[in-house]
C-alpha cells in the first residue's frame, strides 16, 4: 500500500484502472481468500500494521461496526485506516480468524472480486466479516472492501436455541407473564416509546439479551399506526426484504404487504415473541437526573400515571416522529374547502363527488391520487420539486437483489453492509440507469405530461434519497400511468402563493379550484416530540438524527445521540430488523460494564 496523505477519490474498482485485461473464470476464490484471510490474521496477531495494509488497495476501505470502535464507522484510504489500526488493533485483542465461505462474483463485466465471510473474536465479542479482493495487474488478490461487524457480546450471547428456555411451565404462564407485562415487582431497564416495527425490533433483541423493557404505545392496539393510515397504503418493499428479527412471514405471504396486513403482523409478533408492550398509554414527562437515568411519567388508559426509574429511554417514534409537515399560506381562513394532511386521510369514498387537490409528488400523494381516480373523483397532483420515479416491476429486483427471492436475510443485511454506502451508491449509479432504461417508456410518457423527475442523489436511485431525505421518490404500482393518461392531473408550473374560497391561487395569477385539499408532505421529524416529553435542553443536545456523515454513516441514529442513555430507533423493516441488534448490544454492554461512552472511537 502506497503512503496516502490525502483521502481517495470514490471510484469503483473497474479492471481497466486496476490494470487488469480479464479474470480467469477458474480462480479456486476460497484457496485465494483462504490465504489472504491467513496473512491477514498473522498480521493482526502480531500486530504488525504494515504488514496488515500491504494486503490492502491503496484506496481500500475499511468498514466498522461495533467491533472495533463501538461506533459505525468508516476509514478510505491507507493514512485512515493505518490510524484506526494504530489507535485499536492492540487493544481490541482480535483473534480467531476463520474464513466461512469465499465465491468470485462479477456484477458487471468490468469489474470483479472474490467476496469472503468470515468470523472472528475481539476480546469482549463474538464477530463477523466480510472482504471483497480484488485482482491487481501482477496478479495478487488485494482488499478493496472490509467490514467488521459484532454479533454477540461473550457471556451474553442471546437467548435463542440451545440458549433457549428448557424448562416445562405448567399453569404459571398466564401470571408470570402479566406480572413481568405490568413490572409489578420492579422498573425496567429500558423503556421504549413507540410500538411500531422500530419499537418492537429494539424490544425483543433486549428481551432475548435479558435486559428488562417496557414498550409505550399511545394507540389502543399494536399496529394501529398502519391501521388506520389511507386504506390504499401497501409497502412497495419485498417481503424477502421486511421480514422482522426471529420470525420470518410465513412462505405464502404476499410479496408486497397491504398496510392492514401489516398491521395484524405486528400485533401477533408482540405477543409471539412474549413483549412487555403497555398500549393506550402515553409517555407525558422524562426527566434526566444527575446520573443519566430517566424519571419517565405514563399515563395509562385509565388517566392514573406511573413513574418509571429507568436506565435508559428509546425514541422509536419514526423518521418523522407521526408529526405532519403542514406548509403555511395566506388565506387559509378564507378557504372554505376541507384542509387535511395525508396522515389523517382514510379513504376516497369519503370525498366522491368532490374536486380534490393533493400537495406532494411522492409515495403517499401518488396512492391516495391512484385510490381517488379508482373511485371517479376528480384529482389533481401539485408537483412541488422533481421525483425520482421507477417502477417495482423493473426497480426492485435490481436494488435489492441481495434479498430477493428468499435469501437469508440476516445475511444479506451484512452483506449490504459489507459495502460502504458511497461505494454502494457509486454502483447504484449504474443500477439507476438500467432501471431507467428498462423503464424507458413510462418515463417518456412522465416527461410528454410535464412531470419533474430527478434519479436520486448524484443519480444513485431512491435509496440516495432515503438515506438523505427519507423520501422525495415514488416506486410505481401504477400511479405514473394514471398521470400520463391524464387521470391525476398534473399542476408544476408555478408556486402556490396563497388560499382563495375555493382553492389555490398560484404565483403566475394561475388558481386551481378543490373541495378538498390534501396536504402529502411529509412529516417534520421526531425532534419537537422529543422536545415536548424531555425538555428543550435534552432536544438541543441531540445530534443530527438522519442523513450522512462526510464519512458516508449514518448521523446518529441507532447509537449515541449526544444524549447519554438516550436512543434513536427508526427506518424501514430491513434496517430496524439488522441496527435493532447493534442498538441492543450498546446498551447490554453498557450495562454489562464492558465498555463505556467515552471509549467510543469518534
Amino acid at each position: 500500500m502506497a503512503t496516502a496523505t490525502t483521502t481517495p477519490p470514490v471510484v469503483l474498482p473497474t479492471l481497466d484502472r486496476l490494470g487488469v485485461k480479464a479474470v480467469p473464470t477458474d480462480v479456486d476464490a476460497e484457496k485465494v481468500a483462504g490465504l489472504w484471510l491467513d496473512s491477514l490474521a498473522q498480521h493482526v496477531e502480531n500486530n504488525n500494521i504494515d504488514g496488515v495494509l500491504s494486503l490492502f488497495s491503496p484506496d481500500a476501505w475499511w468498514r466498522d461496526m461495533l467491533a472495533l470502535t463501538w461506533e459505525f464507522r468508516t476509514f478510505h484510504g491507507e493514512a485512515k485506516i493505518r490510524k484506526l489500526l494504530q489507535d485499536r488493533l492492540s487493544a481490541m485483542k482480535l483473534s480467531g480468524f476463520k474464513l466461512v465461505s469465499a465465491k468470485l462474483e462479477s456484477p458487471y463485466p468490468d469489474l470483479a472480486w472474490i467476496l469472503g465471510q468470515f468470523t472472528f473474536e475481539s476480546e469482549v465479542g463474538k464477530c463477523s466479516g466480510i472482504f471483497r479482493l480484488v485482482p491487481t495487474a501482477d496478479g495478487r488478490w488485494l482488499g478493496f472492501t472490509f467490514y467488521t461487524n459484532l454479533e454477540d457480546l461473550k457471556g451474553f450471547e442471546e437467548k435463542v436455541g440451545p440458549r433457549r428456555n428448557f424448562l416445562p411451565n405448567h399453569g404459571k404462564w398466564l401470571d408470570e407473564r402479566k406480572r413481568e407485562r405490568e413490572f409489578e415487582d420492579s422498573d425496567p431497564t429500558v423503556l421504549i416509546v413507540g410500538g411500531g416495527q422500530s419499537g418492537l425490533d429494539v424490544a425483543v433483541r433486549m428481551k432475548l439479551m435479558g435486559i428488562p423493557a417496557l414498550v409505550i404505545e399511545k394507540n389502543a392496539r399494536i399496529g394501529d399506526q398502519w391501521r388506520y393510515r389511507y386504506q390504499a397504503l401497501c409497502l412497495h418493499d419485498p417481503v424477502w426484504y421486511d421480514h422482522m428479527p426471529y420470525m420470518p412471514f410465513p412462505p405464502s405471504w404476499p410479496v408486497y404487504t397491504p398496510a392492514h396486513k401489516l398491521a395484524g403482523w405486528l400485533e401477533y409478533y408482540a405477543e409471539a415473541m412474549e413483549l412487555n408492550v403497555w398500549t393506550s398509554s402515553t409517555v407525558t414527562k422524562a426527566d434526566q437526573d444527575a446520573n443519566g437515568e430517566w424519571n419517565v411519567t405514563v399515563e395509562k388508559p385509565d388517566g392514573s400515571t406511573r413513574v418509571f426509574h429507568v436506565k435508559h429511554l428509546v425514541f422509536a417514534i419514526g423518521l418523522g416522529g407521526n408529526n405532519p409537515n403542514f406548509p403555511t399560506f395566506p388565506g387559509r381562513e378564507e378557504y372554505q374547502g376541507e384542509v387535511l394532511h395525508s396522515i389523517y386521510h382514510n379513504s376516497a369514498k369519503d370525498h366522491i363527488g368532490k374536486k380534490v387537490l393533493i400537495v406532494g409528488a411522492c409515495t403517499s400523494a401518488h396512492d391516495i391520487a391512484a385510490d381517488y381516480v379508482a373511485h371517479g373523483v376528480d384529482v389533481t397532483m401539485y408537483q412541488r420539486d422533481s421525483t425520482y420515479i421507477m417502477t417495482t416491476k423493473e426497480g426492485m429486483p435490481r436494488v435489492l437483489k441481495t434479498w430477493w427471492g428468499g435469501n437469508d436475510p440476516d445475511l444479506s443485511d451484512r452483506i449490504d453492509a459489507s459495502m460502504p454506502i458511497y461505494i454502494n451508491e457509486e454502483i447504484s449509479k449504474r443500477t439507476t440507469q438500467e432501471i431507467a432504461e428498462a423503464d424507458k417508456e413510462l418515463l417518456e410518457g412522465l416527461k410528454k405530461a410535464g412531470f419533474r423527475l430527478n434519479f436520486g442523489h448524484e443519480g444513485a436511485g431512491f435509496l440516495s434519497h432515503t438515506r438523505r431525505r427519507g423520501g422525495g421518490y415514488y416506486l410505481d404500482v401504477g400511479a405514473s400511468q394514471l398521470v400520463i393518461d391524464g387521470k391525476i392531473k398534473l399542476k408544476n408550473d408555478s408556486k402556490i402563493k396563497r388560499y382563495t374560497r375555493t382553492g389555490f391561487e398560484f404565483e403566475d395569477g394561475s388558481k386551481v379550484d378543490a373541495d378538498v385539499i390534501v396536504f402529502a408532505t411529509g412529516f417534520e421529524g421526531p425532534v419537537p416530540i422529543i422536545s415536548r416529553i424531555c425538555g428543550q435542553e435534552i432536544a438541543k443536545r441531540v445530534k443530527p438524527i438522519w442523513g450522512l456523515t462526510p464519512e458516508g454513516e449514518f448521523q446518529t441514529v441507532w447509537r449515541e445521540t449526544g444524549v447519554p442513555n438516550f436512543w434513536i430507533m427508526m427506518g424501514n423493516l430491513a434496517w430496524c430488523r439488522f441496527h435493532s441488534k447493534h442498538l441492543a448490544l450498546q446498551i447490554k454492554g453498557l450495562e454489562e460494564g464492558l465498555f463505556r461512552n467515552e471509549d467510543r472511537y469518534v
